[in-house]
């Protein structure tokens, strides 16, 4: 039988105390060397997470104390979640109002959630909390109650009639050679199901099954059929099941099924963690935080010049938990502090110069180490590429768009596209697009409604700006 251990509260703040008076931070490398154990057992160890008996009190021994008097002897509870997620992990923190929100809504009567957001923000690992909260109630403590398809797997078909029929054999309907021919039998078929049973199921980037043209917008469904069934959905007049979907494009299509039907859906947007939650996050990782200190500072500064966007602060933080940083927060702030800086500077002169425009601007907050350009540049990259290949011009405008430091009104966006030879109809569905694709912030100043880029966004549209200008040249 193997036998885990984890620190009391009182047992880990002992051992804080030692590893102090060592002079060694949390996840120092030669605390990992004297107990001859890996950062991550280490960071877990802090976290008062339970780990192998072995290592705990090789741990406990490196600082010299007593691994009977650091241990918690009560029992664990534990939750066995017998799936995988994709997103949600012990790394969670923060968003409760959110959640508790959206299990409201979902036991309530809304039948279709919508979460909508930039990428990396956290789309998916909040439904999958979502989801956990609704573990014993909704789901009724059986996860096979629960389905989620994720649009990213290309592996499958995302057309709707093969969807369903997969939902359907998944919960054990026979799905015969010519009910695949059918859709409009499939689509009835499916939704008597949701209908008559408690499902919860999760739609994963739901993007990636979008498309659209100039006149009708970009926020199309690619097959009409999942038009119908959601308009069905909607309109039913009972349903057991609910869905929540994640996507980087408002899906305008099902705002407009469910327009007779408001109390049957609900579109929250997503933004950042808040300073408190980004802290968390930090904290949670094994990052040293302590009032005052030097370490708080940097993190505090780090946190608000990413907007608290999750993804990117997860990256950096295990950049400064592993070699060669392993926690030395000041190390690592050495080292790249100069790219935080250049975002203070110059939101600084743009809140207290009026310095709006920088077009020389060298962020590179996507990517200036390995894991951020592998983690974080490679999906915004995929972001971009995708508006340009949909809407040319609302891809230039964005580029344009970032010689903005601070919100601007939208009108000083649009002049922009004048030079590019756009009528002033294509100039609004460019930036109307950039709304649905939640590309642009709206924020309210000085009375008026105005628009900015999230600092990662700005720090992408930069990069390709110049490359629009080199290719004038």
């Amino acid at each position: 039988m193997t036998v885990t251990l984890r620190a009391s509260k009182q047992g880990l703040a002992i051992v804080d105390q030692a590893r102090k008076e060592k002079g060694w931070t949390a996840t120092a490398q030669i605390w990992c060397d004297t107990a001859q154990t890996s950062v991550g057992t280490l960071k877990r160890f802090r976290m008062r997470k339970a780990i192998l008996e072995d290592a705990f009190k090789s741990i406990c021994d490196a600082v010299g104390q007593n691994w009977e008097e650091i241990a918690d002897r009560r029992p664990v509870e534990t939750v066995e979640l017998e799936i995988d997620f994709f997103s949600y992990d012990e790394g969670w923190i923060g968003r409760d109002d959110a959640v508790a929100l959206l299990k409201n809504k979902i036991e309530e009567s809304c039948r279709v959630l919508i979460l909508v957001g930039i990428t990396g923000i956290g789309k998916t690992a909040l439904a999958e909390r979502v989801a956990v909260e609704l573990q014993e109630t909704w789901l009724q403590g059986n996860w096979g109650n629960f389905h989620q398809e994720n649009f990213d797997d290309e592996a499958n078909s995302h057309d709707f009639g093969s969807v369903a029929a997969r939902w359907l054999e998944k919960w054990g309907e026979v799905i015969t050679s010519d009910d695949r021919k059918d859709t409009q039998r499939l689509m009835y078929r499916l939704l008597r199901h949701l209908k008559e049973n408690r499902r919860l199921v999760l739609m994963d980037s739901l993007e990636k099954i979008l498309q659209g043209n100039e006149e009708e917008g970009w926020s199309d469904f690619k097959d009409e059929w999942w038009v119908k069934f959601f308009k069905n959905l909607f309109s039913s007049d009972a349903c057991l099941s609910r869905m929540i979907l994640t996507s980087q494009d408002l899906p305008r299509q099902v705002e407009d099924a469910g327009t007779r039907y408001r109390n049957f859906w609900h579109v929250e947007p997503l933004m950042g963690l808040d300073e408190k939650e980004r802290l968390s996050l930090f904290e949670k990782t094994g990052l040293e935080l302590e009032e005052g200190s030097e370490n708080r500072n940097y993190l505090e500064r780090i946190g608000k010049a990413y907007e608290g966007h999750p993804l990117a602060l997860r990256t950096i933080a295990g950049e400064i938990g592993s070699r060669p940083f392993y926690g030395n927060v000041a190390a690592y702030w050495g080292k790249f502090g100069m790219e935080i800086e250049e975002v203070e500077k110059a939101i600084l002169e743009a809140e207290e110069k009026g310095i709006t425009k920088g077009a020389g601007d060298r962020w590179q907050l996507d990517r200036y180490t390995r894991p951020l350009r592998r983690n974080v540049r490679s999906r915004l990259e995929t972001t971009f590429d995708r508006l340009k290949d949909d809407v040319k011009s609302a891809y230039l405008l964005l580029c344009e768009g970032s010689v903005y430091r601070c919100a601007v009104p939208d009108r000083w966006w649009l002049f922009h596209l004048e030079d590019w030879d756009y009528e002033e109809d294509d100039r609004i569905k460019a930036l109307e697009t950039l709304r649905d694709r939640f590309l642009v912030e709206e924020v309210i100043k000085d009375n008026e409604c105005q628009l900015r880029q999230h600092n990662l966004i700005r720090s992408v549209a930069l990069e390709r700006l110049k490359r629009l200008d080199d290719e004038d040249e």
